[in-house]
């Protein structure tokens, strides 16, 4: 039976050593209790790392340790307390962290530590590997492991991979700055599925796709290595019901049952039915505008003296890399901070704030949350936020109000809470009074919605989604139309060519013999390209011909001593096996001096394009220009053009190009022409390009037909890459 493989940088756990062993309690971050369910109810593994460093245990401990935690499906990752500091409090957290937060300023480019991050991201993809079966598919999680998709794809090709980024991706501009960008993009792009909590995350990791790695993106959809890989957004929710419940527990229990937290709480609203409480609750770390806040609220007691003594501001502050020297600043300045604002405001029997810097159970979480009147969530960046979720779900009388930072994820949906930008110290104030004030119908229409929301889009949707996605996305990569080269297909195809008695060979060369280069002039043959052809122009009965876009001038340069018919241009050219060049078409010679400056001016107006010229045909090539930038020019390039050109002249799209060529040419006719020469019984035509797609057309369907990519075609196989189409070539001159 086929199973779910989860993988995080840490496994939901905190290990606590006793006497005999060790204790095993269930952590609650976001990540942890969001899968708690997934993996419970599911047949699945989860693997990560346990919580201690292996050098810091025997290796009996440890064996014992990974006894306990198989009989709960947890797979530990073995990792040194070197490979921490260095994989996960070094490039994780001082680099990727806070580039991903727009935090440039604190981000540490390390080569140690990059070189750590690639290790320990094999060893999380080698721990994946030894416990895959057919049939499973692996969900990877977070910032970690970014490289870990593209690590297992290598090994695994035909294995389902989902990927979610639980943080923002950032905006190309920011993304650029990593050093070793490409790299994480390729590992990212092992996988099938990308997942992010919100549209603009989304958008800018495409962004960075198309511009730094030169991809073809359709939509949501990124063609890489014959896969198509789906990226989308799934807003994370949280276990609503158990917020809720407890919630209403928590409500119902007698005086004398509440904790002594709650019952002060309590007496302090009913003290004065105007007195309200002020819920901050955070994890120390500086993306989430603890300083903006805690100001925030002292100029409201500034403008607007009468709330003094009337609002508490319960500043909850979870430790997190507490030796990490940013860490250890900011802690030190809201510590500074709380104490100068309790200081000049605070009067006997009432402090302004009330300041906890400590972790608390779900128990103390849940008096605060349903006590606490309005919650003031303003991270300066966040990638969802389930703090705001949480707090929602606990408002069962259907009062409270939510003020919201609009840097974070959560602020895509929840569009009734009071939306702030955390850098604007007016509208904070003014946020903060409306909440105050706010009457009660208000307050329930807005939490009511609020409520719905958060219950329906829950932590089960989020998964459900996700998965269900995923499968879909599996679906979308079997193409039932066209088969696949595989090695049975190969070997088929090679015996069935082998045992032929006339066979024609017919294979474009940008693409399909050689990798696109940016410039042109460079996708020259190599010496391994011209020792296959050495073998294959040896073969008895094989008629070989390139068709290629390229110019009569280059092919004779590089293939003109060899036995083939080079066919230029698509076919305006023609140079048969020990013959002269032919010119097989010709236009009015004046077509150039009208277009051509039509064509210059894009080109000068699009940095990064130029214009090839050839004899019968202008190449527009965009290949280097901002993807953006181009999608629009080709757009009005093609419109311009389409008024302007005569009959005897048509518009084609290639490999980031737009050609001008004439109307009555193409590589269908030329192929045709020399299929028509001989009796042919094996004839194979190879191609990547919209222009190949003539051939496959023209040609009758018993031509063996075979396209380098997987974008729509007409042929009936295909290759991954060009470079699949060598070993092939080798194979059929053997």
């Amino acid at each position: 039976m086929s199973k779910n493989i989860i993988v995080s940088n840490r496994l939901p756990l905190q290990i606590v050593r006793q006497k005999q062993g060790y204790k095993f309690i269930p952590t609650s971050g976001g990540l942890a209790t969001g899968m708690k369910s997934f993996h419970q109810h599911g047949n699945s593994l989860w693997i990560g790392w346990p919580g201690i460093e292996q050098d810091l245990i025997d290796t009996e401990s440890w064996v014992s340790l990974k006894k306990s935690l198989t009989r709960d499906k947890f797979i530990p990752v073995p990792l040194l307390k070197k490979e921490m500091e260095d994989f996960y409090y070094g490039l994780s957290n001082e680099c990727l962290w806070p580039l991903f937060h727009y935090f440039i300023e604190f981000s540490k480019f390390n080569q140690s530590h990059w070189e750590s991050y690639q290790k320990v991201n094999q060893r999380f993809a080698d721990k994946v590997l030894e416990n895959l079966q057919p049939g499973d598919r692996v969900w990877i999680h977070d910032y970690q492991l970014l490289l870990c998709p593209g690590m297992i794809r290598q090994s695994a090709p035909e294995v389902t991979i989902g990927f979610f980024l639980h943080i923002p991706f950032p905006s190309f501009e920011i993304f650029r700055i990593f050093p070793w960008r490409t790299q994480l993009l390729f590992g990212i792009l092992g996988a099938d599925l990308v997942g992010f909590h919100t549209y603009d995350y989304q958008r800018h990791f495409i962004s960075s796709v198309k511009r730094i790695l030169r991809l073809e993106v359709n939509y949501n959809i990124i063609d890489y290595k014959a896969r198509k890989i789906q990226v989308s957004t799934f807003p994370m929710g949280i276990d609503y019901q158990k917020f809720e419940d407890a919630a209403v527990e928590h409500i119902r229990q007698k005086k004398e049952e509440h904790s002594e937290m709650f019952n002060l709480l309590k007496e302090y609203k009913t003290l004065d039915k105007s007195n309200k409480i002020i819920l901050s609750i955070d994890r120390l770390d500086y993306t989430k505008g603890l300083i903006n806040r805690l100001e925030a609220f002292e100029q409201l007691l500034i403008n607007f003296p009468q709330y003094i003594k009337h609002i508490h501001l319960i500043m909850l502050m979870v430790p997190s890399r507490s030796s990490v020297p940013h860490y250890k600043r900011l802690k030190r300045e809201t510590d500074r901070t709380v104490g100068r604002i309790n200081g000049k405001y605070a009067v006997l029997g009432w402090t302004p704030i009330l300041y906890y810097y400590r972790s608390m159970p779900f128990e103390d979480l849940i008096d605060l949350y349903v006590n606490a009147d309005i919650a003031m969530i303003t991270p300066v960046r966040d990638g969802m936020n389930l703090v705001a979720k949480e707090y929602v779900a606990t408002r069962v009388d259907n009062d409270g109000v939510l003020i919201l930072s609009e840097m974070t994820g959560a602020s895509k949906e929840f569009f009734d809470a009071l939306l702030v930008n955390p850098f604007d110290m007016e509208d904070m104030v003014l946020k903060l009074r409306q909440a105050i004030e706010m009457p009660q119908e208000e307050q329930k229409e807005r939490i009511t919605r609020l409520k719905k929301r958060a219950s329906r889009y829950n932590i089960n949707k989020w998964s459900n989604e996700f998965m269900r996605t995923l499968k879909e996305t599996e679906a979308l990569n079997q193409d039932e139309t066209r088969l696949r080269m595989t090695s049975s297909v190969v070997n088929q195809l090679s015996l069935q060519f082998k045992r032929a008695q006339q066979r024609l060979l017919l294979l474009d060369y940008d693409g399909t013999l050689v990798g696109f280069h940016e410039n042109p002039e460079k996708s020259i043959p190599d010496g391994e390209l011209y020792t296959i052809f050495d073998v294959l122009c040896s073969i008895e009965r094989l008629d070989i011909a390139i068709i290629s876009g390229r110019n009569k001038e280059f092919l004779e340069k590089y293939f003109g001593t060899y036995p083939v018919t080079l066919i230029a241009e698509h076919g305006y050219q023609q140079r048969l096996v020990h013959s002269s060049w032919e010119q097989k078409d010709v236009l009015r010679e004046d077509w150039k001096q009208h277009i051509l400056p039509v064509v210059e001016t894009f080109t000068d107006n699009t940095p990064g394009t130029f214009i090839e010229e050839k004899k019968n045909s202008l190449v527009w090539h965009y290949r280097k220009s901002d993807p953006e930038l181009a999608k629009v020019r080709v757009v009005e390039l093609k419109t311009l053009l389409t008024s302007l050109l005569p009959d005897d002249l048509k518009i084609m799209d290639g490999d980031k190009i737009v050609e001008i060529v004439s109307s009555r040419v193409h590589k269908g006719v030329a192929a045709t022409q020399l299929y028509a020469h001989k009796k042919y019984d094996c004839t194979i035509v190879i191609g990547d390009d919209v222009t190949d797609e003539n051939m496959f057309a023209d040609l009758p369907e018993e031509v063996v037909k075979i396209k380098v990519g997987t974008k729509q075609t007409l042929a009936n196989y295909y290759f991954k890459s060009h470079a699949d189409v060598r070993p092939f070539l080798r194979l059929l001159s053997e």
